[in-house]
């Protein structure tokens, strides 16, 4: 059986920055195909829940006040990436959009909803390693 990373908030783990989950219909199948390793490079990196939502400018993460992050971001992602090698998991399902797990699109880091192409700092970590990287929007390409 293939080993997958799947952030916690998908799972249902309240874990997201305003401490709600987003539990993704259909994802409980998983288990029937894959050992499931969950992650949340956020909290794993230090961050408290609930917390303020932060936003992806170039290598930095921010809040709309202007508190940097980076750094449990960072801690974060390079524990996902540890989960990942410690497991065996060559895939990982992330939640979309997200300044750490978004995959392809990510919030455009002006706190208006708009959305820029870009990786989150855990998720482009892991591709940089060789992880292939899902998003709940292809979880049927997973089952």
């Amino acid at each position: 059986m293939k080993t997958i990373l799947v952030s916690r908030c998908l799972l249902g783990d309240p874990c997201r920055y305003d401490g709600t989950s987003r539990p993704y219909p259909g994802i409980e199948a998983l288990s029937e195909r894959y050992k499931i390793v969950p992650i949340c490079p956020e909290c794993d990196g230090g961050l408290p829940t609930p917390r303020p939502a932060g936003v992806r400018r170039g290598d930095r993460i921010v809040t709309k006040d202007g508190a940097d992050l980076t750094a449990a971001y960072r801690r974060g992602a390079e524990l996902a990436l540890k989960k990942a090698e410690e497991t065996g998991a060559k895939i990982a399902l992330l939640k979309s959009r997200s300044p750490s797990c978004g995959v392809g699109r990510i919030h455009d880091g002006t706190f208006t909803g708009g959305m820029t192409e870009g990786d989150g700092i855990a998720a482009e970590l892991l591709k940089e390693n060789g992880i292939a990287l899902y998003t709940e929007n292809d979880l049927s390409k997973l089952l």
